[in-house]
This record gives C-alpha cells, sequence and structure tokens, in this order.
C-alpha cells in the first residue's frame, strides 16, 4: 500500500504542479507536506501573503488614489496589523480549499509528515503523532522550497527583529522600519510597509539593486521610491543589530553610521529546506545555500529517479516557473513527453510600484552586439492613466534593428504583472514593431501604452525597407 508511482515532497507551486500533472496521466502519487496544511512556503508565508499584504495596503491607505486626493488621502485612518490579518487569513483560507479540491478530484494522496530518505527510492515520514511509516516510489520529486537564512549575528526575537516569515505575525504596525537586504523580498516589503506611511530605511551592502533587470527600469523605481521620501542606503553593510530598549532598535553600519527604527526586517537571501532530508542516504548533495543541482530541461538530479523543483533548485524562484518546473519534472519522472518551455518567460516584482519583464535587457543586448533600438511609453500619456490619476510608470521595448523582432519588454508602475504578458507572447511568437504599430488595442488602457512604445521606435527606426522589385526577364 505504501508503494507510489510518484512520492513528492512538498506541496507548494511545484509540488503540487507536479502531483496533478503525474494524477493526470494516470499514475499514484503521494504528497507528503510537513506544514500544517498544504500550499507549501508560497500559500502560507510567501507568495500568496505577500501579495494580499500589498493590495490590503495599498486600498486601505487609499494609495491607488492619492494622484487626485493628495498624499494624506486614505481610505482608513488607523489601520492595524489586524487589518491586514484578517483578509489574509481569508484568502489562505480559499487558497488551501482549492489545492485540497484539486488533489480530491485527481485522486492525488496526501499526509503530513517530515519525510527523510532511507534509500534513493525509500523515504520515512515522521507524523505529527510520533507515528513513523516508510514510503518508496519509483521516483521522487523533491519541491521543499525555502527557508529564511537566520544569521547567529542577527537578535532575532519574533518582534523588533524579525525574518520575512515572522512579519506576517506581528503585533503592530511599525512607525519606522529598517530592511536590510534589497533583493526582491526585501523590496517588496520595504514598499509596502513605505505605502503604509511607515518610515522605511533599505539597507543593502551592495552599491545596486535588482541588476538582473534593465538598468533604465531600476532607475525609474529608485527615484520613485526617493521621492516618496524612502531612505536607500547601498553598499553599506549593517555591522551590529541590536535592542535598545521597548520597541527601539539600532543598526550600525560598517562606515560607523547608525540608523534607528522601531523594527528591523532581515531578509538577506533563503535556504533551501533540505537540511532535515537526510540526503546522504539518497546520494545527493546540497550547495551552501541548500539548493539542489539540477539538468535545466527534465529537472533530474545527480540521482536518475531524483527530481527537484521550485525554489529549491535557485534562479529564478518564481511561483509561475515553479510551477511549470514542477509539471515538466512529473512529466519526464513517469516517462511522458516533456516540451521545453518557451524561451522567455515573465518575472514579476510585486513591490509599490511593481515591476515585469520579459526577454533582453538592454545591457544584454549589449553585450551581444545586437543592433537595436528602443521605444518608450509613459503610463502618463495614455488617457487610462489619466482617469486612474497616475503621474508614473513606464513601459519599454527593445527591437532588433535588423529582424525589427522585440527583444525584450519591460514595466514599472501600476498593472506591470498584467502588462508584461502581452509583450511576452509578441516575444515568443517573434512578432516584430508592426504588431505594436499597425494592431488596435482597447481605448482607454493601460495596454495602449505598448503602442505609444512602438510608434516611438518606429519613429528612430524608420518604415521597413520596401522589398526589392523583380529582376526583368531576358527578352
Amino acid at each position: 500500500m505504501n508503494q507510489y508511482d510518484l512520492v513528492v515532497v512538498g506541496s507548494g507551486p511545484a509540488g503540487r504542479r507536479g502531483a496533478i500533472q503525474a494524477a493526470k496521466l494516470g499514475k499514484k502519487v503521494l504528497v507528503i507536506e510537513q506544514g500544517k496544511r498544504v500550499g507549501g512556503v508560497s500559500v502560507h508565508t510567501g507568495t500568496i501573503p505577500s501579495k494580499t499584504l500589498r493590495e490590503t495596503a495599498l486600498n486601505l491607505s487609499g494609495w491607488r488614489e492619492r494622484g487626485f486626493y493628495g498624499r494624506a488621502y486614505r481610505v482608513k485612518q488607523e489601520i492595524s496589523a489586524d487589518d491586514l490579518r484578517r483578509r489574509l487569513l481569508i484568502t489562505l483560507d480559499h487558497e488551501v480549499e482549492v489545492l485540497e479540491h484539486q488533489f480530491a478530484r485527481n485522486r492525488v494522496q496526501h499526509m503530513r509528515g517530515k519525510a527523510s530518505f532511507l534509500s534513493p527510492s525509500t523515504l520515512q515520514v515522521v507524523k505529527d503523532d510520533g507515528d513513523v511509516i516508510t514510503v518508496s516510489a519509483v521516483s521522487i520529486l523533491l519541491a521543499v522550497g525555502t527557508k529564511p537564512f537566520r544569521p547567529d549575528y542577527m537578535p532575532f526575537d519574533g518582534e523588533s527583529v524579525i525574518d520575512s516569515d515572522e512579519l506576517l505575525d506581528i503585533g503592530n504596525l511599525p512607525r519606522s522600519m529598517v530592511v536590510i537586504g534589497a533583493g526582491v523580498i526585501g523590496i517588496e516589503y520595504a514598499t509596502i510597509f513605505s505605502a503604509l506611511d511607515t518610515n522605511v530605511t533599505l539597507l543593502d551592502p551592495k552599491a545596486t539593486m535588482l541588476d538582473f533587470i534593465d538598468k533604465e527600469i531600476v532607475e525609474d523605481f529608485t527615484y520613485q521610491l526617493r521621492d516618496r521620501n524612502m531612505k536607500l542606503i547601498l553598499g553599506q553593510k549593517a555591522a551590529k543589530v541590536e535592542k535598545i530598549g521597548p520597541g527601539r532598535c539600532q543598526v550600525t553600519l560598517d562606515n560607523g553610521r547608525m540608523v534607528h527604527s522601531e523594527m528591523v526586517l532581515f531578509c538577506a537571501g533563503r535556504m533551501g529546506a533540505t537540511d532535515t532530508l537526510n540526503l546522504d542516504a539518497a546520494g545527493l548533495t546540497a550547495d551552501n545555500r541548500g539548493r539542489l543541482s539540477v539538468n535545466p530541461e527534465t529537472f533530474q538530479t545527480e540521482v536518475p529517479n531524483i527530481y527537484a523543483a521550485g525554489d529549491v533548485v535557485g534562479f529564478p524562484s518564481l511561483a509561475s516557473t515553479s510551477m511549470e518546473q514542477g509539471r515538466i519534472a512529473a512529466r519526464v519522472a513517469v516517462g511522458a513527453i516533456a516540451k521545453e518551455p518557451p524561451k522567455y518567460f515573465p518575472y514579476g516584482i510585486y513591490a509599490v510600484p511593481e515591476i515585469s519583464t520579459c526577454g533582453l535587457s538592454e545591457e544584454e543586448v549589449k553585450e551581444r552586439g545586437i543592433g537595436y533600438e528602443c521605444g518608450i511609453a509613459r503610463f502618463r500619456e495614455t488617457s487610462r492613466g489619466h482617469i486612474m490619476g497616475l503621474d508614473s510608470g513606464l513601459l519599454k521595448l527593445i527591437f532588433s534593428l535588423k529582424t525589427r523582432r522585440l527583444l525584450g519588454v519591460h514595466i514599472v508602475g501600476e498593472g506591470a504583472t498584467e502588462l508584461v504578458h502581452i509583450g511576452q507572447a509578441v516575444l515568443n511568437l517573434k512578432g516584430t514593431v508592426e504588431y505594436f504599430v499597425e494592431n488596435t488595442f482597447n481605448y482607454p488602457t493601460l495596454a495602449e501604452a505598448y503602442k505609444i512604445a512602438g510608434l516611438d521606435a518606429l519613429n528612430r527606426m524608420g518604415e521597413p525597407k520596401p522589398p526589392a522589385p523583380p529582376s526583368p526577364t531576358a527578352a
């Protein structure tokens, strides 16, 4: 009874998508989840909570309406941590309910407990009540995700000095906050709390941030953050963090400068949650951040019957790409054909404002020596932007001068993570600048920015050369 075609460890985006895919192919599948409820980090402490928190903060603070009614405008004057948590709990309950129904509908078995390897094809599961069972499988998919990196020198207390998982359980909204780490998670939470009028300081030892994003987009994003009085201290390391009194923390930088705040949020990286899996028994080895290396096309590890997908394999660590990785891994694991995913996928950063990108950045185009031209559209140039009260927002398209094909789409501003999919489709279908110029977009919409950016690029690129006339035939 404990023999399966596929055992999936973890029920986050990669795990659940992989499990359901294998079940749809008629395989016997078991999902093992150590959390209290299915969903993994994505549902309970990561993607869904952070995006729900963002939406709640923007709604209650009246952020989207401040272009019309001024910076002092708020929908709710006194916003509490309970206000944020109320919507979060409703959303999480719904996500878990949907996932449990998907498992039941597809006959995916799931079990609570901590899994660890006994051999490459056998797992021991310690259940909450102490009961220990053994399961074996033809193939195993590790989709265990990550957990916050918690260095020993940080005085974590769950109240004043916290990590990103603990942020969801804070009792009060801080009036001031220092965020250590200008990666995606740190930037998302820093900007969300800034929108709630918390005085935020963002620290990072690197002199730049979001280096994988087009530089012009990052510059525009940085300007917007500084314009609303967020402090950005880049290129300086937090040498010491200490609590100096009730609700008061002190961060000492490596140059001696001191920054004070009510709360310190540490977001300097995450670790693959592989430390309890007993990887040695399976013949696997994780890197210094607990991540597993895989074949990028099949997601097969160094052990042929063991696969890994999602955040535990590293970049890009997106819920969207994790789902696709899990689906591909499951298909390969059960012997089904798995097509290679499209070359370009969208990357979304749910900060305030949003950033989304797909394809090559301008820096990457230069490195490859491709002749190119850019088209720019600002959201305030669109009628929908005026209706929404937007005074910021930027869409950038990059085209090849030789083929006129779209090479990259980069957006910062309201709705960026939705708008990017138009560019993604054109990019993967090898469309040209003429697509944006010749097609009609709904009016008024922010999507109209694509046509504006296309026209902007066309003005610099010039009209396409007419085809050469046919050569005269011999008399």
